[in-house]
C-alpha cells in the first residue's frame, strides 16, 4: 500500500461514522448510505490530499455529492414501494441518546419530516442544523451559490419547523409510550395504551409489499386503538419482547421464533402518542442486530 492510500484510509476510517451519519440522515436507509460511503472512498482515493486544506469538509462533500444523486433514484423507487415507507431502523449506541440534537435528527419522526423535503432542501438542512457546516462548504457540496444556499436552508428550516415534533421529547416521555405498548402485549390490558393516543395520531406499518403491514396510513385516535386491539392480542403468546435505543430513542424490538418481526418505535408530542412506526419489512431489518455509531 503507498505512503497516499495509507494516509487517505487513515483520514476515511478517522472521519467514517460522521460521512456514515450524513449520509444516513440525508437517505433514511442505512443500506445506501453504506453505498454511498463505498462510493465516498472510491473517488476519495484518487484525490491528491497535498491539495487539500480540510480533509473532513472534502469528504463530506464528496459524500454529499453521492447521497444526493443516490436520494434522487430513491425518489423513483418509492414511487412504485408497496403501502407506506420508513427509514431503516439503526441500533445505536446509548451515547447518541445523550446528544439531544443528535438523537432528534436521526429519530424516525424526524426522518419522516425530512422526507418532505426536496433532494437540495434536504441536504442544506442537514449540513447546517445538524452538523452546523458553514454556507461555504454547503454551497461547494451541493453545487449552489452561498446566497442560494442561505435562501434553501430559510425555507427548509420553516418547512421542517411546521412539521417536527412541537418540542425536544425527553426520552423518558418516550420510554413510558414504549413500555405502555409492552404492557399491552404481556397483559393484554390496551386501555392504558389506547388512553395514551393523540386524537390525531397516525399509525404506519412498513411490511415492502414482503409482509404482511397495513397498506395505509391509519389516522385516529378510534381507528388506530380497532387496529391494536385487533394486532397486539395476537403477539401475546408468540412474542419474545425487548427494550432497545433505536434511532436514538428507546423502541421496542418483537422477536417471533427467534427472529426479529418488527421493530416499534414512536413520535410523542405533549405526552401523547402522535405517531405510531411499525417497521416489518425484512430486508430492513438486518442491522438491528448490531449497534451502529452515528455521530456529527
Amino acid at each position: 500500500m503507498s505512503e497516499q492510500t495509507e494516509d487517505a484510509t487513515a483520514a476515511f476510517v478517522t472521519h467514517r461514522n460522521l460521512l456514515f451519519t450524513v449520509a444516513y440522515e440525508m437517505l433514511g436507509s442505512a443500506a445506501d448510505a453504506e453505498d454511498v460511503l463505498q462510493e465516498t472512498w472510491l473517488r476519495w482515493v484518487d484525490v491528491d490530499l497535498d491539495e487539500i486544506r480540510d480533509q473532513r469538509a472534502y469528504l463530506v462533500r464528496i459524500t454529499t455529492r453521492q447521497a444526493l444523486t443516490r436520494l434522487r433514484t430513491l425518489g423513483r423507487r418509492k414511487e412504485s414501494y408497496v403501502g407506506p415507507w420508513l427509514p431503516e431502523p439503526l441500533l445505536t449506541t446509548p451515547d447518541v441518546a445523550e446528544d439531544v440534537e443528535l438523537a432528534d435528527s436521526v429519530s424516525t419522526a424526524m426522518l419522516l419530516v425530512l422526507e418532505t423535503l426536496t433532494p437540495t432542501e434536504r441536504a442544506v438542512f442537514v449540513l447546517r442544523e445538524v452538523f452546523d457546516l458553514d454556507y461555504d462548504e454547503i454551497a461547494a457540496a451541493v453545487d449552489k451559490t452561498p446566497a442560494a444556499v442561505r435562501q434553501i436552508a430559510h425555507r427548509a428550516r420553516g418547512h421542517v419547523a411546521a412539521r417536527r415534533p412541537r418540542e425536544v421529547v425527553s426520552a423518558q416521555e418516550s420510554q413510558r409510550a414504549i413500555e405502555a405498548f409492552r404492557r399491552a402485549i404481556e397483559t393484554g390490558d390496551l386501555q392504558h395504551l389506547v388512553d395514551m393516543l393523540a386524537p390525531d395520531v397516525v399509525l404506519l406499518g412498513d411490511g415492502g409489499g414482503l409482509v404482511q403491514a397495513v397498506t395505509r396510513p391509519i389516522a385516529g385516535a378510534e381507528q388506530v386503538a380497532r387496529v391494536l386491539k385487533v394486532g397486539l392480542p395476537r403477539l401475546r403468546t408468540l412474542a419474545a419482547l425487548e427494550s432497545a435505543q433505536i434511532n436514538g430513542r428507546p423502541a421496542l424490538i418483537v422477536r417471533i421464533d427467534g427472529k426479529i418481526d418488527d421493530v416499534l418505535t414512536v413520535r410523542v408530542d405533549d405526552g401523547l402518542i402522535t405517531g405510531l412506526y411499525v417497521v416489518r419489512n425484512p430486508e430492513k431489518l438486518s442491522r438491528v442486530e448490531q449497534e451502529i455509531a452515528v455521530t456529527r
